[in-house]
């Protein structure tokens, strides 16, 4: 370290400037010239250093007002047009990266002085990579839909025009519930079963059935559990790959769960989070015992297609919102005339349908009640719920995976009720 503060700060930048600068002429160079035996770029590694070097000595010779280097820039920009009109008229491409690239390299010098390293270093970083994907990225373009993007943006409207312009304002004095905290759980949820459906639909479109079943229970675990027992029953040769999957989906379910936890109530997470690491374990254990156990099966890679239908669905939306608000007031109704009895009774009750509602109006309303009484009615709901699938999976399902279900889904729910025995 004494040895390096010897050393000139100019010197350390006009080395940076230089490695970066050749860094990314070396890169065109592989791209233009020794991919594409491309003869009309304007140069690759040495110009590209050179007008990385020609911007730092403009900038450092007059830093005030930045003079010589807007005057530089001009030059460049000069020259460059030149180039992209022989360009255009020789080849009739279109594109100008090389151009733009070469622009952001004569950038180094003052980036270099004026700001961080790390910032240098992700701007170099990314022109590396984006340069080099091109291929990659027109292969990308050609898989999504036409419709993809304006799912997308659906979610950056709810996410970041909506929610934060939402009131934060309690509708009634001892309920917590605002507006923006609704809209911040629809926010959540949509955001995880987008992410999920993208995994899914583009990056492994062509997963086997037990990844299947773990993107799936990031979803929804109930759709996944229908569609994996129907998809089960039109399969037979692999009965037990798909019981494991469905059981994978259960155990991305306590995942899921304990995500909106860690977002929305941060002290029942302390409290509750190596009960539901428990829980994950035993659901994953349970699935790879039936699937490595499992007798003679035809392997492949039959694929379960998560839901194609899209997360971001207003209707959808809609209704999430209404059974968060629905359930919210009836909670803190229960909770006001029964105690937490009545919440026990409701949570068995909300877990015949749907948990997420009834989950985040628990984490968010933050109701008078104790952490440890909240963490036996989340997993109460959670039995209920993976009862539910159980039922779902047998009634959908072939008639040789009843046994496997049945095994595999009471032990799940008996670990569960031993948590909820030694937390009381």
């Amino acid at each position: 370290m004494e040895i390096l503060n010897t050393i000139p700060s100019q010197l350390i930048h006009f080395i940076l400037v230089t490695v970066f600068a050749l860094l990314i002429g070396l890169s065109q160079r592989k791209i233009h010239v020794v991919d594409h035996q491309d003869q009309h770029i304007f140069g690759t590694d040495r110009t590209f250093t050179f007008i990385g070097i020609f911007g730092y000595i403009l900038y450092i010779l007059h830093p005030e007002n930045m003079l010589l280097f807007i005057i530089g820039a001009v030059i460049l920009a000069s020259f460059l047009i030149v180039y992209y009109l022989y360009h255009l008229r020789k080849d009739r491409d279109y594109g100008i990266t090389s151009v733009l690239i070469a622009l952001i390299t004569y950038c180094l010098g003052p980036l270099i002085e004026l700001q961080p390293l790390w910032l240098v270093l992700i701007v170099v970083v990314a022109v590396l990579i984006f340069a080099e994907l091109k291929d990659s990225f027109i292969t990308l373009s050609e898989k999504i839909g036409k419709d993809e993007f304006v799912t997308l943006a659906k979610f950056l409207i709810i996410a970041g025009v909506i929610l934060p312009i939402v009131p934060d304002q309690p509708f009634m004095e001892g309920l917590s519930l605002t507006p923006y905290k609704i809209w911040l759980a629809v926010v959540v949820v949509s955001g995880i079963s987008y992410a999920s459906y993208l995994l899914k639909k583009y990056l492994l479109k062509r997963s086997g059935i037990l990844v299947s079943g773990l993107l799936g229970g990031l979803y929804s675990s109930t759709a996944t559990t229908i569609i994996l027992a129907k998809k089960c029953k039109e399969d037979p040769d692999r009965l037990k790959q798909y019981v494991s999957a469905i059981l994978l989906a259960t155990s991305m379910m306590y995942l899921r769960v304990l995500i909106l936890i860690l977002i929305f109530n941060s002290a029942l997470f302390l409290y509750s989070w190596p009960w539901f690491l428990i829980l994950i374990a035993c659901s994953a254990m349970t699935a790879l015992f039936i699937y490595l156990f499992r007798k003679r099966e035809i392997d492949g890679t039959g694929t379960l297609g998560i839901p194609d239908k899209n997360p971001l669905e207003f209707h959808t939306a809609l209704i999430f919102t209404a059974l968060f608000v629905l359930l919210s007031f009836i909670t803190y109704a229960v909770l006001n005339r029964f105690g937490t009895m009545g919440l026990n009774v409701l949570s068995f009750l909300v877990g015949m349908v749907d948990i997420d509602p009834f989950l985040l109006s628990l984490f968010e309303g933050k109701f008078s009640i104790s952490i440890m009484a909240m963490t036996i009615a989340s997993f109460q709901a959670i039995i209920s719920n993976n009862l539910m699938k159980m039922i779902y999976a047998m009634a959908f399902g072939h008639k040789k995976t009843y046994l496997y279900l049945l095994s595999g889904f009471l032990f799940i729910v008996a670990v569960n009720l031993l948590i909820i025995f030694l937390l009381r």
